[in-house]
């Protein structure tokens, strides 16, 4: 699962990158993003044909849901069946985003407390988080825009920590997923796959993470060596 990521890049260098075309949101550097907050997402539209970088509150709530407090228990849909799920479906065809990240962060389990750690791409890019989003109309007339991020089997780095890991488009992908270009269910599926593990890493940091309290730098400094592992667990 995907359930804390930290934010740090401003959202002027995240509009360069992403080519953004609207008025870029004041969003202040977030080292400990948690469920129910608001993240920052980019979006295509279909009618301008063009991309915008806004923020939405992390846990979807899908439009049919009769309240909000259905949104904290989806913050994660699982690719495996992500098409045919009545939560997911709709926005899975129509609503497809990307959550820029710079790092997301897992706790490993056998340790008491669980260890944390922060796992993030090798070279410091960011991380393109596949999401999804929907809007809900609040019965006080409210429109309110959530997301999801979307998980996948974790690769032979992550999965030392757990089972499951966010989905990371390379740019390459980024128009498909987006909706720029057609594509069918299942040329849209086979991007849902795990990030190579060997552009990867991942290493513990402070107890203090575990917060959802707890901000700034030092949530992100090292705590003690990285993980490692044979890229041969990667092959075949």
């Amino acid at each position: 699962m995907c359930g804390r990521f930290a934010s740090i890049t401003p959202p002027e260098a995240m509009r360069r990158m992403f080519d953004t075309r609207n008025l870029v949101p004041n969003f202040p550097a977030r080292f400990n993003l948690a469920p129910t907050q608001d993240v920052l997402a980019v979006r295509f539209n279909p009618e301008t044909r063009e991309r915008s970088l806004d923020p939405l509150r992390w846990g979807l709530i899908p439009h049919w849901a009769k309240d909000q407090s259905i949104g904290a228990k989806r913050i994660n849909a699982r690719a495996e069946g992500i098409a045919d799920k009545p939560s997911f479906r709709d926005a899975f065809r129509r609503r497809r985003c990307i959550i820029p990240a710079d790092a997301f962060y897992e706790w490993k389990a056998g340790t008491k407390p669980k260890r944390p750690y922060a796992i993030r791409r090798a070279d410091g890019q960011m991380l393109a988080l596949a999401g999804l989003w929907e809007s809900w109309k609040s019965p006080d007339g409210q429109w309110v825009r959530t997301c999801t991020i979307i998980t996948t089997e974790a690769n032979a780095l992550v999965g030392q920590l757990h089972d499951r890991m966010p989905v990371i488009l390379p740019p390459e992908d980024h128009g498909l997923w987006l909706g720029e270009e057609p594509a069918t269910s299942e040329e849209l599926k086979a991007l849902l796959m795990p990030f190579p593990a060997d552009l990867m890493e991942a290493y513990p940091v402070g107890f203090e993470v575990s917060k959802v309290s707890s901000e700034g730098p030092g949530l992100l400094e090292p705590a003690g060596e990285r993980l490692q592992y044979s890229a041969l667990e990667n092959e075949p």
